[in-house]
């Protein structure tokens, strides 16, 4: 018998091909490829490396040139020489100059703002981890939705194959008078809700092909998935995946980013002692004027010195509270990391009960086809009615509607533990 059902179902399976066929390393490339959340991940990438590159910059010579023309009304210079007169001078005059000033030491915070920014470009990746995570995790949701409805599909098929098979022995029995009519309009009734039950579910599976082939960008058309459950086995549960929570850690992008959350405030609090330090710098330049209609020009080298006297008072508020926020990054990730551990904890112990449960369902099933023959063999032998034979179906497609949904709840839940332990890639 459930070769049989196996061989009705295969078939079927053959005709339902006719769209574009994906498999799940497919959907999610694709899926990844055409993400909004991925893209733009990838755009603020890019954002973050220019804004390193930026930083790059502060460690070189800031070059300055300036200039000025004037012609006053009378000369910014006048000289009373008693009885020999007055003079005027400077009444117009041009002067430009060319500096460039080296920064020598500036507290740190040229050193400390390019490791932030690197740091930044670190963050961008793991969000952009994170998102494609996210991505695949939607993908596979979608992905096994479909095989859920196109496997309970395949098992509406078959089970109206034999509602016909049972609906002719049923026509034959009453037409040789050995069973009433009533057994007969058991099964019609039975094949009226099976056809119903089966254009709900082509309606829900035509919506899950539409949603899976916008996630994937097929936007005109819908996919057809390559993996089925036909084969009624129960997949072996890998165990070689486990990974211990502590070494696992160091893996996930939620943890890389606390991480970063801490370098990051660490280095926030040197630049904030660095603004309260003084700054030295060396420069040079090369000047010119024309003033008394005669021009000159020179060079000059100078030391520059800043000491920020005044914002000693203010800065030292802006030190404390980099100190209090770079304590309490701490806390959150050590705090958190805890959390990241119970949950890969969880998710192992989700994805054990899962197989679990896939293993129950089988014997449901097989249990289900065992009832469904006997109860075949004995309404033929007469020692049973035809509702008995009709209930033995119906627990049959339920129990094989549980198993393939045990089967790709298991599967979900391996991508939810690989993405808990940083294992998707």
């Amino acid at each position: 018998m459930r070769t049989t059902v196996l061989i009705i179902i295969q078939t079927v399976a053959l005709t339902a091909t006719a769209q574009t066929t994906l498999t799940l390393n497919d959907c999610r490339r694709m899926a990844l490829e055409n993400n909004i959340a991925v893209r733009n991940a990838d755009r603020n990438i890019e954002a973050a490396r220019e804004q390193s590159k930026e930083a790059f910059t502060k460690y070189f010579p800031t070059v300055s040139a300036q200039g000025t023309a004037y012609n006053a009304t009378k000369g910014l210079v006048q000289l009373d020489m008693g009885q020999l007169g007055s003079m005027s001078m400077l009444k117009d005059g041009v002067t430009a100059g060319v500096t460039l000033v080296q920064p020598v030491f500036a507290g740190g915070q040229i050193i400390n703002g390019n490791k932030l920014a690197e740091v930044g470009v670190d963050v961008s990746r793991l969000q952009r981890e994170q998102a494609a995570d996210q991505v695949r995790l939607t993908t596979e949701r979608y992905y096994w939705q479909v095989v859920v409805l196109q496997e309970k599909l395949r098992t509406v098929h078959a089970v109206e194959t034999m509602l016909r098979e049972i609906e002719k022995d049923a026509a034959t029995a009453v037409k040789a008078g050995v069973k009433n009519r009533n057994d007969l309009l058991q099964v019609q009734l039975k094949q009226n809700e099976t056809a119903a039950a089966r254009l709900d579910l082509e309606n829900n599976l035509s919506v899950c092909r539409m949603m899976l082939a916008q996630y994937v960008g097929l936007k005109d058309g819908t996919v057809n998935v390559s993996d089925s459950i036909v084969d009624d086995r129960v997949p072996e549960f890998p165990e070689e995946l486990r990974r211990e929570p502590d070494a696992a850690l160091p893996l996930t992008a939620e943890y890389r980013l606390l991480k970063s959350n801490v370098e990051a405030n660490r280095l926030k609090y040197k630049m904030a002692v660095g603004k309260n330090l003084p700054t030295v710098g060396v420069g040079a330049g090369w000047m010119y004027d024309n003033l008394m209609k005669k021009s000159h020009s020179f060079g000059v080298a100078f030391v520059q010195v800043s000491v920020p006297i005044s914002g000693w008072w203010g800065g030292s508020h802006s030190v404390r509270k980099s100190r209090i926020e770079r304590e309490t990054a701490e806390n959150t990730m050590s705090d958190s990391s805890e959390l990241l551990k119970i949950r890969m904890t969880k998710a192992w112990n989700d994805f054990r009960n899962a197989w679990q449960q896939t293993r129950i369902a089988m014997k449901s099933v097989e249990q289900s086809e065992e009832n469904l023959r006997l109860n075949k063999d004995y309404y033929k032998a007469g020692t049973s009615g035809m509702s008995d034979l009709l209930d033995a179906q119906t627990s049959y497609r339920q129990s094989r509607d549980r198993f393939v949904e045990a089967c790709t709840g298991f599967y979900m839940k391996k991508a939810e533990y690989l993405v808990a332990v940083g294992g998707v890639k």
